[in-house]
């Protein structure tokens, strides 16, 4: 049975409508999702190109293209492979200097494995304290992850309030990030995928009394509108067809 058909299996036992049933249930996807590799969905030679990438590993930023205009950041392709009202799973497909810009994952958890490639995380946790919950204010959050991470690695998960659930990637060499949500994104049941952005810091006094962590940690963060320049085209998939 192709490995990408007992992932879809285990995440229809083991997730409901309001996510995982159970942190057992979840490591059972987890486990079927660190074995996942390029090939068991179809992306074994983009993967062979990524580890023969020879660009500047941190000096192109993607700006210039051959006519000389400019255009950034370089397109994602987005290969859809599921969705319920349970779960979804989808392969972002990134080019060098490629973002996804901080946003985050209302209610929801979410397990990511990258295929192939090296790309930098930035991670985020709201900090819950009295008077900033307010999402139309700025929100002060916790950093969780500030890392480079290159495939093979083992798979993240992130939940709906730990974990980094707020993050943003930029790819450094061509990657690939297959992620799983539970349950997915829905404006009508109030996940709706939200933007951030740094806002001007406001240290709060006493901070690393009232949570144990350091003032250097936290930030502060505003919701913005979608990113203009953030583009997602839809990929084809030729892996192996998921069997309802």
């Amino acid at each position: 049975m192709p490995v990408v058909q007992k992932l879809y299996n285990a995440c229809k036992e083991s997730f409901s409508v309001v996510g995982p049933l159970s942190e057992e249930a979840l490591g059972k996807v987890h486990s079927i999702l660190d074995d996942m590799k390029p090939s068991n969905v179809g992306l074994e030679q983009e993967a062979q190109l990524s580890r023969g990438w020879k660009g500047a590993m941190h000096g192109t930023n993607g700006k210039k293209v051959r006519n000389g205009s400019h255009q950034y950041p370089p397109t994602i392709k987005y290969l859809h492979l599921h969705e319920c009202d349970r779960f979804s799973i989808g392969i972002f497909c990134m080019p060098p200097s490629s973002v996804i810009p901080l946003h985050n994952h209302p209610g929801m958890t979410v397990l990511s494995k990258l295929l192939y490639g090296t790309l930098h995380v930035k991670s985020y946790d709201w900090l819950d304290l009295p008077g900033t919950a307010d999402l139309s204010q700025a929100r002060p959050a916790k950093l969780v992850r500030d890392c480079e991470m290159s495939a093979p690695c083992g798979t993240t998960i992130l939940y709906p309030t730990k974990g980094g659930n707020i993050h943003c990637f930029k790819a450094i060499t061509p990657c690939a990030l297959f992620d799983v949500l539970s349950p997915p994104y829905s404006s009508e049941d109030g996940r709706h995928c939200s933007y951030f952005r740094k806002s001007p810091r406001r240290d709060l006094p006493g901070i690393d009394q009232l949570c144990g962590i350091k003032p250097s940690e936290v930030v502060w963060l505003e919701e913005i509108p979608p990113p203009e320049n953030f583009v997602v085209r839809r990929g084809q998939y030729k892996g192996p067809v998921i069997r309802h």
